[in-house]
């Protein structure tokens, strides 16, 4: 009997689920601790309507903010900055898929 390692990251997500954005993993990382956008946006040190906009797509983090957004929830950087790119690449209506982390 052999065991075989699955592997399932970024690419098969996103297969499964569609573009990862910044907004989503945001959204996500508050809802699934159960924690008020108020508390969040507190703790990230941004106002809530800042937060919102994050959460919603209205905008779009530099990579500098989406790097101190993934440190103050306890997570590398690196995925959450090139989320983040990703997010300006589409937006810009460029071609082009950046390397997941």
């Amino acid at each position: 009997m052999t065991t075989k390692k699955i592997k399932y990251g970024i690419n098969e997500f996103e297969k499964d689920f569609g573009p990862l954005t910044f907004a989503d993993m945001l959204e996500s990382h508050r809802t699934c601790d159960e924690i008020s956008q108020k508390d969040l946006a507190q703790k990230l040190g941004i106002s809530q309507s800042s937060l919102c906009d994050l959460e919603k797509g209205r905008k779009i983090p530099s990579p500098k903010r989406a790097a101190q957004i993934a440190k103050a929830l306890g997570y590398p950087p690196e995925l959450w900055v090139l989320t983040a790119l990703q997010d300006q690449v589409n937006e810009a209506g460029i071609k082009l898929k950046l390397a997941a982390a």
